[in-house]
């Protein structure tokens, strides 16, 4: 239960140092967040857990194609945001969007013989 605890805290400190930094400097902030520092956590806590090799490959290529369609969340909010939308609605159908484009990249990904 410590070790859960432990992890849990490292990992939420470090989202509130993105955010504390984001508040200072959008850009910086940004940056930070870029960085797959939560990808990489993952990884780490996957091999301390398991040290199961081919489980950590699985994980950080699947990784790799579940990003690809996030990114159309960050250019899609800020657009809803500057065209007037409310926070809460341009989130929701940011996060809708990516939801959508998760799943359309599972299929088409199968197609090609990846499973995700």
């Amino acid at each position: 239960m410590t070790y859960l605890l432990i992890k849990a805290a490292i990992s939420g400190v470090i989202v509130m140092l993105i955010s504390e930094i984001a508040r200072r400097s959008p850009a910086f902030g940004a940056l930070v967040a870029s960085i797959p520092l939560v990808s990489v956590l993952g990884i780490v806590w996957l091999w301390r857990d398991t040290g199961d090799i081919p489980r950590i490959a699985d994980h950080a290529e699947a990784t790799f194609w579940y990003v690809i369609p996030s990114l159309p969340m960050f250019l899609a909010f800020p657009a809803m945001l500057r065209h007037g939308m409310s926070f809460w609605m341009a989130l929701g159908l940011s996060i809708l969007l990516t939801i959508l484009l998760y799943f359309l990249t599972v299929v088409v990904a199968a197609r090609f013989g990846i499973r995700l």
